[in-house]
């Protein structure tokens, strides 16, 4: 026998047709269930959406039972992981995930359901533990304030002034938009409010601004 039939005969040998023991199946979907439900609470709890995305939410704590159980079927037999790899590139997902942050806890379910499957039940622990961690320090701790955006509408040109009053009540400040129309002048300011109050009191008393608006965002978000 060659060299390469060798070869090829314990590789067929390692991945001859095993039956995963039942103990082992219960372990592991019992260490998904119990990370899934922490993933599924956290998602809860410090998710930065302005709607909360239940559907959203199930999905990412469902979907590593799934991958765990894979992973079991892939290390007993060649078979059913040439056929699962042949499956799976034909799927397409057509859903866009529209914030960032989700892509996150795709990862982190994908990962839960990876390591799980493999038994290494210690990484998908302090994984799960040490990204929380990180979620929380990125979400609750904010450097320089979320920035607000300032309209203000008014009947004549008025940016010299305007941008002076802006400046003085803002830690910084910068002109997003100028448009000028029959009805008046339109302006949008992108700030970081010392005192929203102090800014406000500033505005009205300024006679020649017929209204104005301050609005705070996150990203996409309006709030």
């Amino acid at each position: 026998m060659s060299m390469l039939h060798r070869i090829f005969a314990n590789f067929l040998s390692f991945y001859g047709s095993e039956a995963v023991p039942t103990e082992v199946i219960l372990t592991v979907l019992l260490a998904v269930l119990l990370l899934s439900a922490y993933e599924f609470v956290v998602y809860r709890l410090i998710s930065h959406r302005t709607f909360y995305n239940r559907s959203f939410n199930i999905s990412i704590a469902v979907l590593p039972f799934f991958i765990a159980t894979i992973i079991l079927c892939l290390q007993s037999n060649l078979v059913i992981t040439l056929g699962t790899i042949g499956a799976l590139a034909i799927i397409r997902f057509r859903t866009a995930v529209k914030d960032p942050v989700d892509m996150i806890y795709l990862l982190w379910s994908i990962h839960t359901g990876i390591v799980c499957g493999c038994r290494l039940f210690e990484v998908a622990v302090l994984t799960s533990v040490v990204v929380t961690i990180v979620l929380l320090i990125l979400e609750f701790v904010k450097i320089g304030g979320n920035p607000q955006m300032l309209v203000v509408h008014s009947k004549n040109s008025i940016e010299e002034e305007l941008t002076k009053v802006v400046k003085e009540n803002s830690k910084r400040c910068r002109v997003k938009s100028r448009s000028c129309s029959q009805n008046g002048f339109d302006y949008v300011y992108e700030l970081t409010l010392k005192n929203p109050a102090a800014l406000t009191d500033k505005l009205n008393a300024m006679g020649n601004i017929e209204r104005f608006s301050i609005l705070e965002y996150d990203s996409k978000d309006i709030l």
